[in-house]
């Protein structure tokens, strides 16, 4: 083998420690609770080499949800083209919920969250990101419910993609909080319809 894939090797070898040791200690310790120094001398490895694989804490999720973000790509195919756009939406979210409950667990995504919390207001979070494949994946179904006509178009489409997405993050916050006495697969699927039910295509329109 040649030195440099060697060393490519031994370079993801040590992103992949320094990762799951973090996401470790953030659960354990609380995400403001953990330095960069602990989190490189728990992976015996020096401060600079965290910041050769990553930029900030924060960074550290931003790489475990473009891991996630690959699950929605993956299931944006798998979902019928007959469906309605209402059904695929509430299947996205379904899909969504199942994965963050059996996939990461309640823990990991309290971390999360804390850590969007803990945020500076100048600091960009990964989970409110609009660039992410969830966002964008909810944002073309709301572009084709409004060009089929299954929404009320007096709604701006901005105020319709802000309450759905919405909808994502309050029903995960309340799964935090309630825990195991909050089934999300379902609670998301009756929040969800009850927007629609408000913002549906009236008779008159």
């Amino acid at each position: 083998m040649k030195p440099s894939s060697q060393r490519a090797i031994k370079a993801q070898q040590t992103r992949q420690l320094l990762l799951d040791t973090a996401l470790e200690l953030f659960d354990k310790k609380g995400f403001d609770n953990v330095t960069i120094d602990e989190i490189a001398e728990k992976c015996d490895v020096s401060k600079g080499a965290f910041y050769r694989h990553f930029n900030s804490k924060y960074d550290v999720f931003a790489v475990k949800f473009k891991d996630i973000d690959n699950f929605y790509e993956s299931f944006y195919e798998k979902i019928h083209p007959a469906c309605t756009v209402k059904e695929k939406i509430i299947l996205a979210y379904q899909e969504q919920m199942k994965y963050l409950r059996d996939e990461l667990g309640v823990d990991f995504v309290r971390t999360v969250y804390t850590s969007a919390l803990s945020r500076t207001m100048d600091e960009k979070h990964y989970l409110v990101d609009p660039e992410r494949r969830i966002y964008k994946l909810i944002e073309t179904y709301l572009d084709e419910g409004l060009e089929k006509g299954e929404f009320n178009s007096a709604w701006e489409k901005e105020q319709l993609l802000h309450n759905l997405t919405r909808c994502m993050r309050a029903t995960v916050f309340d799964w935090i909080i309630f825990q195991n006495k909050l089934d999300i697969v379902e609670e998301i699927k009756v929040l969800v319809t009850m927007i629609f039910e408000g913002i549906g295509k009236r008779e008159n329109d």
